[in-house]
């Protein structure tokens, strides 16, 4: 996320603080509604990010919401599956 952010930044000014601003929204639209994204596989959701090729993808545990990844869509679309805090 802070790599994509300084890549945005270097491309134009207040570019990668507003991708920044972008995923704070997200996360925030996520704990006031966790399950108003849609179900991508098993139970984990996306969520897009807004202007960027970014999504959001998490898991609503019982009582929290796990963030697994913040993945650019196009590269290494399915990186993620091997995270040692996936659910089987």
């Amino acid at each position: 996320m802070f790599d994509a952010a300084y890549y945005y930044e270097m491309q134009a000014p207040n570019l990668g603080q507003d991708f920044l601003d972008k995923v704070e929204l997200a996360f925030h639209e996520i704990s006031n509604n966790p399950e108003r994204c849609p179900i991508i596989s098993k139970d984990i959701r996306r969520r897009l990010i807004h202007r960027f090729p970014y999504s959001l993808l998490y898991r609503v545990d019982p009582d929290i919401v796990v963030v697994l990844a913040i993945m650019h869509q196009k590269r290494r679309p399915e990186y993620w599956l091997s995270r040692k805090f996936m659910k089987e």
